[in-house]
């Protein structure tokens, strides 16, 4: 009895964030991807990299475009279940107000929160700091890496001198704080060197806070090391709605560009072990970047970028960041008609579990002109019609779809924001 109310829980979890264009696991598990050129890619990528701690060699990255309701979202979620069946630490981010992709700080913060760790369910820093074992090769290399990386002038200070910390004190709470501050949090310096007085380390790390553009990298790449040290094989971060950069303002969207660049590994250096696939619409470059666009940040933004005192070097970071988003994209395919009668069919089977009730065949076609062409469309229509079979069976329902059209609108709250709270 407890197998089957579950499964009729799961069922109709799944339909209703389907009903909600939402892509729950549980749809994304039944329902699969349709998209095969973006899949294998995606597993190539997973089978590159380079697991070793502190290699040289750069991230992979993949672009991914398609109009509202193409199935974008679905698909990262569909990559997320693939990372953590391969052995990968995955995140998916939104881009959003509150996660501005300008803003590499909140990127990352939003990241480790939503992050996942494959076989475990607790905070992903926790779990990190749970899996990490001192007697380990990796982790033996990752302490090496860390102080090399120090030494050069490529890592903070902060970093061994908080990992020697974290090992060693004892101090639970300073250990937290430890793990919080390489989640995205801040620390008090006095807090890292009171531990290292502790263990007796204090003379052997000598450093100051680093500033804000220079410790959300250094964090980034710390945090990838940090989970091929506890038995992963690297990080995987899904960037959904990337088109929100076109309601930035022009400085803005300029740092975005140049983030772009980052996540892509265009910017060099790149991060070994971390896998980044970012999803845009497909009209994005054609009304943003274009010069034929309304907006022509082709012309406009690194102008612009290199008249500010401090943004001024960004500009050929943001110019590799818009060719990508112009020239780079993998474009999503249609449905076919196969996939489209695979599709309805499990959706049919869901709704026959949630509600117990059989619900008439779906006629699919494939294609469709336009907008009814897309899955999400295609998907709401068929339960919207039989929720209304359901509760009234002598009613026939007949659906109007009305496309959802992408207004690149500037944000004025977003544009007001001070200098100070985009660092």
């Amino acid at each position: 009895m407890t197998a089957e109310r579950d499964r009729k829980v799961e069922a109709r979890t799944a339909v209703e964030a389907m009903r909600n264009g939402v892509p729950s696991r549980e749809a994304v598990r039944h329902l699969g991807s349709s998209q095969p050129r973006a899949e294998e890619r995606f597993m190539t990528m997973l089978s590159e990299v380079q697991v070793g701690i502190g290699s040289a060699s750069a991230h992979e990255s993949m672009l991914i475009s398609g109009d509202f309701g193409s199935g974008k979202s679905h698909l990262l979620a569909h990559f997320e279940h693939i990372a953590l069946s391969e052995g990968f630490v995955c995140s998916r981010v939104s881009i959003s107000k509150e996660t501005p992709l300008y803003d590499l700080g909140k990127v990352f913060v939003s990241a480790m929160e939503n992050g996942r760790i494959p076989e475990r369910r607790g905070r992903m820093i926790e779990e990190l700091a749970l899996s990490l074992d001192p007697n380990s090769d990796e982790y033996v290399q990752f302490a090496h890496w860390a102080d090399t990386a120090a030494d050069n002038g490529q890592l903070s200070k902060m970093f061994p001198a908080s990992l020697v910390v974290h090992e060693q004190c004892g101090d639970l709470e300073l250990m937290s704080d430890i793990e919080a501050f390489w989640a995205g949090d801040r620390i008090l310096i006095s807090k890292i060197r009171a531990g290292l007085r502790q263990i007796d380390q204090v003379q052997h790390y000598r450093f100051t806070a680093p500033k804000a553009v220079e410790l959300h990298p250094q964090r980034l790449r710390f945090a990838v090391e940090l989970i091929k040290s506890a038995g992963y094989r690297g990080w995987v971060i899904l960037l959904d709605e990337l088109e929100l950069i076109g309601s930035y303002s022009i400085l803005q969207r300029g740092r975005s560009y140049a983030e772009v660049s980052r996540w892509l590994g265009l910017a060099g250096g790149g991060y070994s072990g971390l896998i980044v696939v970012a999803a845009v619409t497909e009209d994005f470059a054609s009304a943003i970047i274009s010069p034929d666009g309304p907006k022509k940040d082709r012309d406009y933004v690194r102008p612009k970028l290199e008249q500010s005192a401090r943004h001024s070097n960004l500009g050929a970071l943001a110019d590799k960041g818009m060719h990508a988003l112009e020239r780079n994209c993998l474009a999503m395919e249609p449905p076919s008609y196969d996939d489209v009668i695979t599709a309805m069919e499990t959706l049919r089977d869901l709704y026959r579990q949630a509600y117990d009730w059989d619900p008439p065949a779906y006629e699919a076609t494939a294609g469709g002109a336009g907008f009814r062409g897309r899955m999400r469309y295609r998907v709401r229509a068929a339960i919207n019609e039989w929720d209304l079979h359901r509760l009234y069976p002598d009613y026939r329902p007949q659906t109007e779809m009305v496309d959802f059209m992408n207004i690149y609108m500037e944000d004025t709250d977003l544009e007001n924001e001070s200098e100070v709270t985009e660092d």
